[in-house]
């Protein structure tokens, strides 16, 4: 028996996001059977600390293996990042693991388990999202690296599509499109650890809930993405997809006020102007480091500033695939804190989109 006759291939049909989709909450927290890529990310502040907790599900075109108990259709990726903002010191954890019994799977609305996989080698705890008490809980550690993180949120304003009904466009294609929903204030609280010592702790969090198969363009090399946190109560979103050339492609955002009305934004409301640079010696791309943006028709003339230069996050499981995700301050017409996610810089622009992030 050759190795090709052990692998099935399956020409499945991904299912694209539509504008039609009819959602239900809470049970759209959990995930959706048929889409190729699904993701839940939650980045924040608490005390002296910024962290990033990502669940990925990655749908496989091919089914390895048939009528063995290793087949599997999906993946379940998870990255996990810390920064000690006093010192600068950023560490990134990432786990991906087969679903299997043993290795990772994901719930069913109602129950409580949302997500989950194992943790990195030498960690006996798993990494889980789950929903209890109303909110969600996110756990993640990494015993070799010496850092934890238990967070608890609740929800501060009500939820938010990002495009009409959850639509989210990414490209001129009618397929090139996500459903993506945001918790754009999350009161957290709960336990972070480092280097043995544990740190109770009390912070925002930001939550992105998004769902397709055909998120991205193939002309488009990498996204600048930027969840900004104003001080007099509004919020911002922004992306800005790049082509191989360094010009705009496609750019959308929403901005959200007080009261959690959002206001969406198109490529021609909107400005962004980077500046600075760091250079990752792990995989040799320069990444900005300061941003001024400018709404004008809403009076924001924003500057924006990485906390940390080095919160690149570097995959030892995946070749060339790395990314800049990072705690930002915000001054200018109003104050305000957030994260900004650079991917597709470097030797391996592109790269990055084909592995689902």
């Amino acid at each position: 028996m050759t190795i090709s006759s052990l692998v099935t291939v399956m020409a499945l049909a991904w299912t694209n996001a539509k504008a039609d989709y009819a959602w239900r909450f809470p049970e759209d927290h959990w995930g959706h059977h048929g889409y190729k890529t699904e993701w839940w990310y939650f980045t924040g502040h608490a005390g002296r600390f910024a962290y990033q907790f990502t669940m990925f599900k990655v749908g496989l075109s091919q089914t390895q293996l048939p009528g063995s108990r290793w087949s599997t259709e999906t993946l379940v990726m998870g990255h996990v990042a810390l920064t000690d903002l006093a010192s600068g010191e950023h560490r990134f954890a990432e786990v991906l693991q087969r679903v299997q019994p043993e290795l990772a799977g994901y719930g069913v609305y109602p129950e409580p388990l949302i997500i989950w996989c194992r943790g990195p080698a030498g960690t006996s705890e798993p990494w889980e999202l789950v929903w209890e008490d109303g909110g969600f809980t996110f756990r993640a550690r990494d015993s070799r690296q010496k850092f934890a993180m238990n967070l608890s949120t609740r929800e501060a304003k009500p939820l938010v599509f990002e495009g009409p009904n959850g639509l989210s466009k990414k490209g001129r294609d009618q397929a090139a499109a996500s459903l993506y929903y945001s918790q754009t204030r999350l009161a957290t609280h709960g336990s972070i650890e480092l280097d043995g010592t544990r740190y109770d702790v009390t912070g925002e969090s930001w939550m992105d809930k998004e769902f397709g198969s055909n998120l991205l363009g193939g002309d488009q090399v990498g996204w600048d993405w930027f969840s900004l946190q104003l001080e007099d109560g509004r919020e911002l979103m922004l992306y800005v997809l790049r082509r191989a050339d360094g010009g705009v492609d496609w750019a959308s955002g929403t901005l959200v006020d007080r009261h959690g009305a959002p206001t969406y934004l198109g490529r021609e409301d909107f400005s962004i102007t980077s500046s600075g640079a760091w250079v990752s010696q792990a995989s040799g791309a320069r990444y900005p480091t300061h941003w001024k943006v400018s709404l004008p028709a809403h009076g924001l003339i924003l500057e924006v500033d990485a906390e940390a230069r080095a919160q690149e996050n570097v995959s030892r499981a995946i070749p060339a695939l790395y990314y800049w995700e990072g705690a930002v301050k915000v001054v200018g017409s109003v104050s305000g804190r957030g994260f900004v996610e650079l991917t597709g810089y470097g030797p391996h622009a592109g790269q990055v989109l084909r592995v689902g992030l």
